[in-house]
């Protein structure tokens, strides 16, 4: 049997919703199991939203990273970005939640703390929080699973937009069970209802639940780019390219400084769990190194059940930083409207493990650092679980 989605479920009873005031938070990946969009499908039961919230990339994920929605195509809805070009605009102007009783939550994850759609989520949780307004979230698929747990925590002091939630960089948890988790720890006074999934299970990749894979964002394809995306991001606070302007973003990297094949031995040699390098070359068509042969590898995931994505990411950040230290380094530019830390901080929640590599510690033991996190948030997690 096919896992049913939250949307399909609160399509089964609107009764209710059709005496609401309804605002949605969604995109394209908000559809049902036949792929009609959200929208479309309440307005044939009689809901019509008042107004439609888009994230990050827009309603249809028309841009590219960071850049600020300005356009949205004609929908006859009217349609408001959460993301253009300040901090301010990630959050909506007051006047716009005051004619609104009920706002629902429909975006697919993909299982990273820095994937900003559910940052969003979290934010506008706060907004609402004393508002009596009701936020509702139609859960969906984790599709990295629920089960593994990848990274430290993260410290406070780096709060940003990758990094809301107080949870690992794969934390295991879906949209629904992050929000009643950031609900419990910040102490919103918020009415949350999670209309929950029929038939997920924990240990499911994508593929099993028979449901449809709509690419949440440009540069998130397939659901094998969401398996490496929680280490492959880490070199967006690099002068590596991460694939961006191939049709592979983040299952392959490099940088016109890079030896394919010596990279390739330095990184076998590791022996990294559930993870192959093949040597290759690629010319970007956009972003870093646009229209440039680049040298890099590609990632072939041999064993998802034992590949740790976060750990690889750290791993040929640190043999690239040993092999090119006069080529290859950090970013500090303005990363998600953050200027105080560098990229690489705010993605791996601290300054801790950037200071490791570049003084040179072993890998193994960069890796051991954030072991009792990671152990000490599985165990946490347990109580937010819904399946």
């Amino acid at each position: 049997m096919n896992v049913i989605n939250g949307l399909d479920r609160l399509l089964e009873e609107t009764d209710q919703l059709r005496k609401r005031n309804v605002a949605l938070l969604v995109n394209q990946t908000s559809v049902t199991a036949s792929l009609q969009y959200s929208w479309d499908a309440l307005a044939g039961q009689g809901v019509r939203p008042r107004r439609v919230f888009s994230p990050e990339h827009g309603l249809f994920a028309t841009e590219q990273d960071q850049a600020a929605v300005a356009h949205q195509p004609e929908t006859g809805l009217e349609v408001t970005s959460l993301y253009g070009s300040t901090y301010d605009s990630l959050l909506p102007d007051p006047a716009l939640l005051e004619d609104i009783d009920l706002l629902i939550f429909d975006i697919q994850d993909v299982g990273s703390r820095y994937y900003t759609y559910v940052n969003t989520m979290a934010m506008l949780m706060q907004r609402l929080s004393g508002s009596g307004i009701e936020f509702m979230v139609l859960d969906r698929p984790n599709p990295l699973g629920g089960l593994q747990v990848e990274g430290p925590m993260p410290d406070p002091d780096y709060s940003s937009f990758v990094g809301v939630f107080p949870v690992p960089v794969r934390h295991g948890l879906t949209a629904g069970e992050l929000a009643l988790l950031y609900r419990q720890e910040m102490q919103l006074d918020l009415e949350l209802n999670v209309v929950s999934m029929e038939g997920w299970q924990r240990g499911m990749d994508f593929p099993a639940t028979g449901l449809p894979w709509v690419a949440p964002s440009p540069n998130m394809p397939t659901p094998e780019t969401a398996l490496v995306y929680p280490g492959m991001c880490l070199l967006e606070g690099t002068n590596l390219s991460e694939g961006r302007g191939t049709t592979m973003p983040f299952l392959q990297f490099g940088a016109p400084f890079i030896q394919p094949e010596q990279l390739t031995r330095r990184l076998r040699e590791m022996d990294l769990p559930g993870i192959t390098f093949r040597p290759t070359y690629f010319k970007p068509t956009f972003h870093k190194f646009r229209d440039q042969v680049v040298g890099g590898l590609f990632l072939h995931v041999t064993d998802p059940g034992s590949f740790d994505a976060f750990a690889t990411g750290v791993a040929l950040t640190t043999v690239v930083y040993q092999e090119y230290p006069a080529a290859f380094r950090f970013l500090e530019e303005v990363y998600e409207f953050n200027d105080r830390w560098p990229a690489f901080d705010l993605l791996c929640g601290s300054g801790k493990l950037r200071a490791r590599i570049l003084e040179g510690m072993p890998f193994d033991a960069i890796r051991a650092s954030w072991r009792d996190e990671q152990e000490g948030f599985r165990n946490h997690k347990v109580r937010y679980h819904l399946y």
